[in-house]
């Protein structure tokens, strides 16, 4: 679309002009500016103070060498990136991500993203990304170590508890966050736990950690849900992927009384009518470390399908894509739409297309947007932050309530800033929106620094 506002086209020009091969961090900062376009209209000092133009361009782009072993004596050469996009409200907070698929535009898209996700989370979080395209499938534990080391040694000059704080994203969990949290130790002789959020439960972490991201996903939809009348109770659920955040939203999801009945990896998908048990799920994908096509072995009467796109075309009630970017296509958003989705909600990052987006909002699917909807892990990273913070352990129960009070509040806070601004039930423009005057506000008042 074109953009209204004289401003905000010259604004996205120009950001497309310096990053025209960062496809999906133009992407992402068009769907925001789209969102925008009210809110400038009625506040002049956004244009005066130069927001638009501030915001989208990041404080700080680290990008650097990481040089490692294998386990045949070879020296392998990656690529780390650390992007530290906005700290008006905190200190940078955002994930790391190990995969192929990374590179600056990918960092940049999600560190954008995270800057409005984590003022939804209404805690003192700014937005950062980091990672490699280092794959860690089929690495043996001494490799992932030896990588992990070697990254830490540089990214440890940029980070601090007050400064930058890591997490973890695709290919980063305990274990990763592990051997770092160790070389950090290692080179600053400091047991500084609020530096990294992640860490296992018993070394600094946060129980209900590891669930919150899937968990928060399904408190989202059944708020999303709730205000139209509706519920998990006896719907159909697709979730697609099958890592932590997929895991973790199927058991969620049939808690609240759903029934998952398909779950896919970059290998195909798998269905079973009598519901996915997301134990068998968890056993596959962290014990064994194996495809999900192993889900026969344990439940003969399922059903595997070679290719994960085709997943979308199983009828249900309620879809959360929690794999990847742009998973969700406009062809799979028409499959949805044919077979009477009410609502689709987004358990990665960015998964669905403008397109697809576009066809949902159009056929008045409930639409619930990463930004908001996945927001539970970063979360109850900041709630892992001020446990290390105060020297204190939560429960999970008293860790699980503040993430669900925290969902249903980015809920409440969406929808409100939709109605605000004349686009009711609209929640990609209501999370744009609220996420982006907090942080807006809060650059205005330091001044042109920030």
């Amino acid at each position: 679309m074109a953009f209204k506002s004289e401003y905000i086209a010259r604004v996205y020009d120009d950001v497309a002009k310096k990053n025209a091969n960062e496809p999906e961090f133009l992407q992402a900062v068009k769907e925001v500016l789209e969102s925008l376009e009210p809110v400038v209209e009625k506040d002049p000092s956004i244009e005066a103070n130069g927001i638009l133009e501030r915001i989208i361009e990041p404080e700080r782009v680290i990008m650097f060498r990481v040089s490692w072993v294998d386990d045949n004596g070879k020296v392998q050469v990656n690529r780390g990136y650390r992007v530290q996009y906005n700290s008006a409200i905190g200190p940078y907070k955002g994930g790391l991500r190990l995969h192929p698929s990374v590179n600056l535009s990918v960092i940049k898209f999600l560190g954008f993203e995270q800057i409005f996700k984590n003022s939804l989370t209404g805690l003192p979080m700014g937005g950062g990304k980091g990672g490699s395209d280092f794959d860690p499938k089929g690495k043996s534990d001494n490799e992932i170590m030896r990588f992990c080391q070697s990254f830490m040694t540089e990214l440890v000059k940029h980070i601090g508890a007050d400064t930058d704080v890591p997490a973890g994203d695709i290919g980063v969990g305990a274990r990763e966050i592990g051997y770092m949290f160790g070389q950090y130790k290692r080179l600053t002789g400091l047991y500084d736990g609020g530096v990294l959020t992640g860490k296992k439960v018993g070394a600094g972490g946060s129980l209900a950690r590891t669930e919150a991201t899937g968990y928060g996903l399904c408190y989202f939809t059944a708020e999303m849900l709730k205000a139209n009348g509706q519920s998990f109770e006896g719907k159909r659920v697709i979730v697609s992927g099958s890592g932590n955040v997929a895991t973790y939203a199927n058991q969620k999801a049939t808690q609240l009384g759903g029934k998952v009945v398909a779950m896919s990896d970059s290998n195909g998908y798998i269905v079973d009518e009598n519901g996915i048990d997301y134990k068998i799920i968890k056993e596959i994908k962290e014990v064994k470390r194996a495809r999900i096509k192993t889900y026969l072995d344990y439940v003969p009467g399922a059903k595997y399908v070679e290719g994960c796109k085709g997943i979308w075309t199983v009828p249900c009630d309620i879809a959360l894509p929690c794999a990847t970017q742009n998973e969700l296509d406009g062809e799979s958003a028409d499959a949805l739409i044919a077979n009477k989705v009410i609502a689709v909600a987004e358990g990665a990052n960015m998964p669905s297309t403008p397109d697809a987006v576009a066809k949902l909002q159009a056929a008045g699917v409930l639409f619930g947007p990463a930004k908001a909807a996945n927001a539970g892990g970063v979360a109850t990273s900041g709630l892992e932050m001020s446990q290390n913070s105060q020297r204190l352990s939560w429960t999970f129960e008293e860790v699980d309530q503040k993430l669900h009070d925290i969902m249903v509040n980015i809920y409440k806070n969406a929808s409100n800033a939709a109605e605000t601004v004349g686009q009711p039930g609209n929640l990609v423009v209501g999370a744009n929106v609220a996420g982006f005057l907090k942080v807006a506000e809060a650059m205005k008042w330091q001044g042109i620094a920030y």
